[in-house]
């Protein structure tokens, strides 16, 4: 937008820069021009005064000084002839011969025509002419060879000053488009900006409302109003599923302590219908404590005590303490590769995620696979070789709420992955999930840090 902006702009601006020099080139021209006519032609009117004089006393003497003297004084040649075309006068080495059409012209009684505007590039003499004599009678022809060297120096030394003044209006003109096109521009570069922020999930972005033209200092502030609104909505649904979490718990551990305490009651028929209500507990309270760490990670990231962690230590930690979930479930879990890095996220929430993650993998992927965690750089990685998802589900899998249909069956929430990629995200970094060949899943963590 901002290329086209300038493009209209300077193109006006050249359009209207032309429009008043051109004017003026051809003016100048055409009056230097005349200048050069109109003083030829008073010179031809007295050699023409001249030539008549002599015709009739006979005297050329005066003629002849006065022709040699002009053509001293100003370099150009000069040929009088007489009616019977012979020549009378001829100076600076120009002969009645050389401008026989011009006193042909003369003697008819003829008078010079038109002369077309000079240019600086012009070059050659300007022949004019006169006829001798009064307006019935004509007794010979007076011509005149005259520069123009002088005049296409004037009209070259005024061409460039109006060329100057012109480049100078056209950079003038293109500071103001740039201005212009900045003022203009500038808020609605910083509105995009705002909108993308707020579309990758930036809270309460705000924009200046102090620039531009008016209607988009308002768009400016409608914009502001409107992030503000979206920012208190999110955050109201964020403490109303934290706080409905919280406050659910306390009739949760008491519904557990009332379950658990019919343990001993239980008659052996109503075993199975007790342990699905113990497995219906069990899944509620993992939901709560899920929903409660999504609502904590829907907000924004808080400055820690330590926003620095060291992955290799991390990654060693929670794998020794999965170590024995793992075997419980028949699944061989590993770290073979761990590099060492420091990475901009706390590690709580490091752990957070790890946690998560080592959950899926050992719940999904069933007994006889294995689970591998690696460390390259600031790349965290937990491949399994389970079943894996399919191309069409990898795209789903971090969905709040989301599980594949050979899943429904089976504990969990569907909010680990979401989870992860919202505490991941707000650090800065991106969760990609990618399919393991043969069979399996691979969920990478690129965390920032310097790597």
């Amino acid at each position: 937008m901002r290329r086209r902006l300038l493009l209209v702009l300077l193109g006006f601006s050249i359009v209207a820069v032309a429009g008043f020099a051109a004017p003026l080139l051809r003016a100048t021209a055409a009056e230097r021009t005349q200048q050069l006519v109109l003083a030829r032609s008073a010179d031809l009117d007295r050699f023409a005064a001249l030539a008549d004089h002599a015709f009739s006393t006979g005297d050329r003497a005066q003629l002849i000084d006065e022709a040699t003297r002009y053509t001293e004084l100003y370099g150009e040649p000069l040929v009088v002839v007489d009616a019977a075309r012979a020549p009378v006068v001829e100076t600076g080495g120009l002969h009645a011969a050389d401008v026989a059409d011009a006193t042909e012209k003369a003697l008819r009684n003829e008078l010079a025509g038109p002369v077309p505007w000079l240019r600086p590039w012009s070059r050659g003499d300007l022949v004019r002419y006169r006829p001798v004599g009064d307006g019935t009678r004509v007794t010979g022809a007076v011509v005149v060879a005259a520069s123009v060297q002088r005049a296409t120096d004037d009209i070259g030394r005024s061409w460039a000053l109006i060329a100057a003044g012109a480049l100078s209006a056209l950079l003038v003109c293109g500071l103001l488009a740039l201005v212009l096109a900045r003022w203009v521009l500038r808020p609605l570069a910083e509105l995009r900006a705002g909108v993308r922020a707020v579309g990758a999930g930036s809270r309460r972005s705000r924009v200046p409302v102090d620039a531009g033209p008016p209607e988009l200092r308002e768009l400016a502030m409608s914009f502001n109003r409107m992030s503000e609104a979206v920012a208190d909505a999110e955050e109201q649904q964020r403490r109303l599923v934290a706080d409905a979490s919280h406050q659910l718990r306390n009739p949760m551990a008491a519904l557990r302590l009332r379950v658990d305490s019919l343990e001993r009651r239980i008659t052996p028929e109503g075993t199975k219908t007790y342990r699905s209500a113990v497995a219906e507990v069990d899944r509620l309270e993992s939901l709560l404590d899920r929903l409660l760490a999504l609502a904590t990670a829907d907000r924004e990231p808080e400055p820690s005590t330590s926003d620095t962690s060291e992955v290799a230590a991390v990654a060693v930690d929670r794998v020794e303490a999965w170590r024995s979930a793992a075997e419980a479930a028949g699944v061989a879990l590993s770290a073979p590769r761990l590099d060492e890095a420091l990475v901009d996220v706390p590690p709580d929430e490091l752990t957070q995620v790890l946690d998560v993650l080592l959950d899926n993998a050992i719940k999904y992927a069933g007994r006889g696979s294995s689970v591998e965690v690696r460390a390259e750089g600031c790349a965290l990685i937990v491949r399994d070789t389970g079943p894996g998802l399919s191309e069409a589900e990898i795209p789903q899998a971090a969905r709040r709420f989301w599980r594949a249909d050979r899943h429904r069956g089976s504990r969990g929430s569907g909010l680990g992955l979401a989870i992860v990629d919202r505490l991941v995200s707000a650090r800065g970094g991106a969760m990609r999930l990618e399919s393991v060949e043969p069979h399996g899943l691979s969920v990478r963590l690129e965390l920032p840090g310097d790597c």
